[in-house]
């Protein structure tokens, strides 16, 4: 079997998977964890990881923006992947995070290729804003330095026109996009414009409380931030969302899901402080987020717990976890 061949197959595979798993559940974007002097606690990511797989997410994407994918070197990126790809251990698809200019995710993404992942998500790029050619030029250079399949994300700088998604759906091992932006005029002419198969999932931050929307423009995939430290939560609204049942979905959204995008938005950054602030609060083994990330304050934390144990109590889980 010639090489193209094998690579074809084997993306197959992966597609396959990541669509049962967008199916059947949230997918999971892990904290990573690190020390008070912020060097990277591998033992405790460890632990912290085992919990969230035995949760069965639709998949694991490690190294990412919740797991502060820009704030890890090289060496900490490979023990991140590989322990994510020990701990998974076939059970659900990993998806690591690559990203920067086209020349260093191609480092990360052999990185992740020999640590054993499943996948890439291709972050959006470092800091300049680019046309279209160059976003699909982008995507077509760190296709050729690794088999791994891709998928591209759109936030920030980034933003495909249904024509790029097109030429991006022609590169063999890109098989799909995550979506940032929530502007589903636009998305829904992505969706139309993408061949048969192409995955879509939404990315937008806090992402269920768009869920429903994203659903009606025929994505109804998402991550779920919320899973990285309340899997309960995430779970229950995951299963009621799919099983239509709107007061259930309504009340979660009113009560827990709006006050927390609500302190989310006071301060920037928090998208990922408030996420581990909130693992810790339970228990996790989260530790602190590196800079220039910072950890909430007195009082922004004290508001945090009254979101989380209102979140809880809604569906009969406890505060305390031990991973």
């Amino acid at each position: 079997m010639r090489l193209v061949e094998r690579i074809n197959a084997d993306t197959e595979r992966v597609v396959q998977r990541l669509r049962d798993g967008m199916a059947g559940g949230v997918l999971a974007f892990p904290l990573t964890s690190f020390r008070e002097d912020g060097s990277l606690d591998l033992e405790s990511y460890r632990a912290y990881l085992t919990a969230q797989v035995a949760t069965a997410p639709g998949a694991v994407f490690p190294a990412c923006g919740t797991g502060e994918f820009s704030a890890l070197d090289e060496d900490e990126y490979r023990a991140v992947v590989r322990a994510a790809v020990e701990v998974a251990d076939g059970r659900l698809p990993v998806v690591a995070g690559t990203g920067y200019g086209w020349a260093q995710a191609v480092r990360f993404a052999r990185i992740a290729e020999e640590a054993g992942a499943d996948a890439l998500l291709v972050m959006p790029h470092y800091l300049v804003a680019a046309p279209q050619d160059g976003l699909v030029e982008q995507l077509r250079r760190i296709a050729a330095g690794t088999s791994l399949p891709l998928i591209a994300y759109q936030r920030g700088q980034v933003t495909f026109t249904a024509d790029s998604v097109r030429r991006i759906a022609g590169i063999p091992t890109v098989v799909g996009l995550k979506d940032g932006h929530s502007d589903l005029d636009r998305l829904q002419r992505l969706t139309l414009a993408a061949p048969d198969g192409f995955l879509f999932f939404n990315g937008a931050a806090t992402a269920e409380i768009q869920a429903g929307a994203y659903a009606t423009v025929g994505v109804p995939a998402y991550s779920s931030a919320v899973h990285a430290f309340a899997p309960e939560i995430a779970d229950a609204f995951f299963t009621a969302l799919r099983e239509g049942e709107g007061a259930v979905t309504r009340k979660l959204l009113r009560d827990f899901y709006v006050p927390l995008v609500e302190l989310r938005d006071r301060v920037p950054g928090y998208a990922v402080s408030l996420v581990k602030a909130a693992a810790r609060l339970r228990g996790l083994p989260v530790g602190p987020v590196r800079a220039p990330l910072t950890d909430p304050g007195p009082a922004d934390l004290a508001d945090l717990e009254k979101i989380l144990d209102a979140g809880l109590d809604l569906v009969g889980a406890v505060r305390r976890r031990t991973a």
